[in-house]
């Protein structure tokens, strides 16, 4: 039921709690109440970008309808709502509601411009990363809606089996005969560290260590032994040939589209240039024996921790924006798996593309979202680029880990 989630009173004191930086996880049950325990008037702004307005106009329409809010719903570019949102909630401007991505979460909070949300049992009713992707000290600040990750894209044509391993990839591309065995994009000296990021957890070396809820500690897990051996493996692969600084995305995409490969690393946005052949989306292979993990990327919807509504707003994001028919509307705009379970059974249902994405990103781990997160990409691309152009992988990768924690603790 829409409305099986919030208790204003309980509600009024996880906000309140909020403000003072502490609360409860929002995640506990809560009694169902009426329509007027949580609405009944008013007005809520929500930020949205041209993508998600028709369907976060279609589920305010169903709100105003049911609780007599008003919602203004305004269009803004996705590219400047962050800066705007940081810039107009301290002086009491911008939305309730914002759109956003996940990992800007650590800025947000950081800068106190958002609220923990009060989710109650919906909570698992949504992806369990998802979930994790916007959780932070034990609290939830997002309601997700969309889901996105690398997979490995298999040309069935040139390649039958999905491989194992990278070693596996290597020897059906091989044994394909097409000019790359598989294709991996970087971005010249820049490196592509996210592209790259599922090797080297195989090895062991994630970014920075989790707890038990998915969210990330600031301690850096990338060095020591295992960081080393993924490095050597870059190196091996560069010196191999099979991984190259020249092969951009766009090199990329066109090399596989023409046959030149039977498999990318790659995500959705990547589907549309292969209108016509034969997919599959599979696991990304292991490099190190261990599973190899992407990043996943969650889009979703802030509280602005200066609404004058935030009850109201609370519920419109916990009620209506995660109904199937709002999260299927915003699947449908942004052609992502949703975030909401039953949304994601039903878009999977009949497409093996979103299903085979949706499968390797149950596995996969949130983007970090922590301040400290900063410090990681200023060296992390740049290094592995150079270890693949031939530089000594385990001085230079004990560099970099070197430089970025010297970065984190100044």
């Amino acid at each position: 039921m829409r409305r099986s989630i919030l208790l204003a009173a309980a509600l009024t004191t996880t906000l309140a709690l909020a403000a003072c930086s502490s609360g409860g996880s929002g995640d506990e049950s809560t009694d169902e109440p009426s329509a007027e325990d949580t609405s009944g008037g008013g007005t809520l702004t929500v930020w949205v970008d041209e993508t998600r307005q028709d369907a976060v106009t279609a589920a305010a329409e169903s709100f105003e309808t049911e609780t007599g809010t008003t919602v203004e719903v305004v269009l803004k570019n996705f590219e400047d709502i962050r800066a705007d949102f940081l810039a107009q909630v301290p002086t009491g401007e911008g939305p309730d509601i914002t759109v956003g991505a996940h990992d800007w979460l650590g800025e947000l909070t950081t800068n106190g411009v958002v609220a923990p949300l009060e989710l109650g049992d919906k909570a698992a009713e949504f992806e369990d990363v998802s979930i994790q992707a916007f959780t932070q000290d034990g609290q939830v600040y997002g309601l997700p809606y969309a889901i996105e990750n690398i997979a490995l894209i298999r040309n069935t044509a040139l390649a039958p089996e999905a491989p194992a391993t990278w070693d596996e990839a290597v020897a059906a591309g091989q044994a394909a005969g097409t000019q790359f065995p598989i294709l991996v994009q970087s971005d010249g000296d820049k490196g592509d560290p996210y592209t790259h990021y599922p090797f080297q957890t195989s090895f062991g070396a994630p970014v920075f260590t989790q707890n038990e809820d998915g969210s990330y500690t600031s301690e850096l897990a990338m060095g020591g032994p295992e960081g080393q051996a993924f490095a050597e493996w870059l190196g091996a692969q560069g010196a191999a040939g099979v991984l190259s600084q020249d092969t951009t995305y766009d090199i990329a995409v066109e090399a596989f589209k023409n046959g030149q490969s039977p498999f990318i690393v790659g995500g959705p946005w990547m589907i549309d240039s292969f209108e016509g052949m034969d997919l599959s989306i599979d696991p990304i292979p292991t490099a190190g024996g261990q599973p190899a993990q992407p990043f996943v990327g969650v889009q979703g919807f802030y509280l602005s921790a200066e609404s004058k509504n935030a009850i109201v707003a609370n519920d419109f994001l916990v009620n209506f924006l995660s109904t199937e028919e709002a999260q299927l509307a915003l699947y449908q705009a942004g052609n992502r798996p949703p975030a909401l379970t039953v949304a994601a059974d039903s878009a999977s249902a009949g497409d093996p593309i979103v299903a085979g994405f949706r499968a390797v990103g149950a596995e996969a781990v949130p983007m970090p979202s922590i301040p400290e997160m900063a410090s990681v990409w200023s060296f992390w691309g740049v290094t592995e680029a150079a270890i693949v152009s031939g530089a000594d992988p385990v001085p230079t990768w004990d560099k970099m880990i070197a430089d970025i924690q010297g970065a984190m603790d100044s």
